[in-house]
């Protein structure tokens, strides 16, 4: 069985037990190493570069700061961190991690992918990496320089599994409507809608069910957007509004953006739940652990630890990392305190349709997802 969307972006790339959270992910593959040569742990300097959401964004920013973290721990060195709290930053940050002599850098998020590129080029004996994006800033389908490691998620496949979990919530209490709202319009927010969505209809064709969509639209590519990934008033009426469409569960796609969602699910006064993405978002936030039904996970910080722990023994490797639940690289959480609550049988059905997703059997591709090959 085969569920996909059109391919509209050929040659773009990603900006970008069962069910529950696994400590590890595929590392990344091994090829003949390519880069520094051997970094001995004493002259190794590892570097992070966020992107305007922040080491605090309980997202993906977070992440990669765990990841870079336990690693430098390991090696027994100290990091250099770079917080951009804004788009001006992205430039200035990676300026000053060539100059204090990094040996490893690694941007997070599509927004670095020019300065990436840029110091990349010019610094070929350094190595970086890149996290939701490919790199390619002139649209070839390849990564611009042979010294930048993506490191990209095809998240849609664990959002299959969370689209489907949300409609079968939705229907449970009679509900039959849900709902998404992303950030920027990007492959990287826009592949958790696009899973989300086929996620949800895959549930209506099994179940002779009409849970609806609201603020997303898999065939047009529309849908609903704060236009940054900022939790600000933008933010909490664009949750608003999908919130008046009389949905009961709601997945905000774009780091901070929950914020904006659990403000406007307060004001309602009505029990609406929310999906997290990238982190475990229960565990993350507790102040949100009471409307979490599950999140959608990216295992980001292991992503990040397994290319820093390489590049520190010299064993580079520019070879693109794509996550996907066969390699435990995306996945769904636990359902925590809903555990109970769920309808019978779900879990056992999310089982069975993680199994045929590794298995090939059924393919969930949108037009957001990165290359797997």
């Amino acid at each position: 069985m085969t569920i996909s969307t059109t391919k509209k972006l050929a040659g773009i790339t990603a900006a970008a037990g069962l069910l529950i959270a696994l400590a590890g992910c595929g590392s990344a593959p091994e090829a003949n190493p390519t880069g520094s040569g051997d970094a001995g742990a004493a002259d190794f300097l590892p570097c992070l570069i966020s992107d305007a959401g922040g080491w605090n964004d309980k997202s993906f920013n977070e992440s990669a700061k765990n990841g870079m973290d336990k690693a430098a721990s390991e090696l027994g060195v100290t990091p250099l961190e770079f917080e951009s709290t804004n788009d001006n930053d992205y430039a200035p940050n990676m300026e000053q991690a060539v100059a204090e002599g990094c040996s490893l850098i690694i941007s997070v998020g599509f927004k670095l992918s020019a300065a990436t590129v840029e110091a990349a080029n010019a610094n070929p004996d350094l190595n970086f990496a890149i996290i939701d994006d490919y790199a390619d800033t002139d649209f070839d389908g390849k990564t611009d320089a042979p010294n930048i490691k993506p490191l990209v998620f095809n998240t849609a496949e664990a959002a299959y599994l969370g689209g489907y979990a949300a409609a079968a919530w939705s229907a449970q209490a009679g509900v039959n409507k849900v709902g998404t709202f992303g950030g920027m319009q990007i492959p990287s927010v826009a592949v958790f809608m696009d899973g989300y969505q086929l996620g949800v209809e895959k549930y209506n064709e099994d179940k002779g069910a009409d849970v609806q969509v609201f603020g997303w639209d898999v065939a047009t590519q529309e849908g609903s957007f704060t236009g940054s990934f900022d939790a600000n008033d933008t933010a909490k009426q664009t949750a608003q509004g999908v919130l008046d469409q009389g949905v009961d569960v709601l997945l905000p796609v774009g780091g901070p953006i929950y914020k904006s969602a659990a403000a406007a699910i307060a004001d309602s006064g009505k029990d609406t739940l929310i999906l997290g993405v990238d982190s475990d978002l229960a565990v993350a936030d507790p102040s949100v652990t009471d409307i979490t039904l599950v999140s959608i996970m990216k295992a980001i910080d292991v992503a990040v630890y397994d290319a820093t722990m390489a590049a520190s023994k010299g064993e580079f490797d520019p070879t693109p990392y794509v996550g996907t639940l066969k390699n435990e690289g995306v996945k769904l959480s636990s359902f925590h305190d809903f555990e109970s609550k769920l309808p019978a049988g779900l879990t056992d059905e999310l089982a069975a349709l993680q199994e045929q997703i590794i298995s090939g059997e059924i393919t969930v591709e949108s037009a957001n997802s990165p290359a797997t090959s």
